[in-house]
């Protein structure tokens, strides 16, 4: 599902963010990313997403080698995979109906399927009756579900999540990672950043713990 095989990362200037990383996630896994801040994180996130392609070594997608990868092709890759990022990016002159809905618009499915898909999302993530609201008006965890359900409603194989919960208090991270939970239930691959090492050490699956752009450890 996603494969590294001494993956680096080199930036233009000299920065080296991963440095041969290897690692395997299993269909249906769920599995935390953590370090310190600058560790590599989000550097590894953007790889799995085909944002950015490695330097040396391979990233394998769905079967799908990353670095080979023509860019005429990554809109469809990265349609098998939902993103939810810690600050939301949600449209705040949209809708939460229309902000779910903008993947489905963008690749042209009909009216009534995008109505029905969203309001599914949504339901997924208890927010159903807020669909008409704008996303200004909500807490900062109901704002983070927004994402969640935007980043499902294509139903998509792999979830990455880069710090969900960073924003939000205790209570309300939990309740986050217990949505996780579920979709991994349901067969999808999950992978998520977090610095929360109390949070994520109680959920009982396999951590990825970066170093200074080296995987250091592979475990629960």
């Amino acid at each position: 599902m996603i494969q590294f095989d001494n993956a680096t990362k080199r930036y233009n200037e000299g920065y080296e963010a991963l440095s041969q990383v290897s690692f395997h996630i299993n269909p249906g896994e769920m599995v935390f990313l953590t370090g310190h801040s600058g560790a590599g994180k989000s550097t590894l996130l953007k790889l799995v997403a085909c944002i950015e392609k490695p330097t040396r070594g391979q990233v394998i997608v769905n079967g799908v080698n990353i670095g080979r990868l023509w860019k005429r092709s990554i809109p469809y890759l990265r349609r098998k995979i939902g993103i939810i990022f810690q600050n939301h990016q949600l449209l705040n002159d949209r809708t939460v109906f229309d902000n779910v809905a903008l993947p489905m618009i963008i690749q042209g499915v009909s009216h009534k399927e995008v109505g029905r898909r969203v309001r599914a999302a949504l339901d997924k993530v208890g927010l159903l009756s807020k669909e008409k609201l704008y996303p200004i008006t909500l807490s900062g965890g109901e704002q983070q579900r927004v994402g969640i359900a935007r980043a499902i409603v294509n139903k998509p194989p792999i979830i990455l999540a880069d710090e969900p919960t960073g924003n939000l208090d205790p209570d309300l991270s939990k309740e986050i990672m217990e949505l996780f939970q579920i979709f991994n239930q349901v067969g999808v691959s999950i992978l998520i950043a977090s610095h929360d090492i109390d949070l994520i050490t109680k959920m009982n699956h396999r951590i990825l713990t970066l170093e200074a752009g080296k995987l250091i450890r592979d475990g629960k």
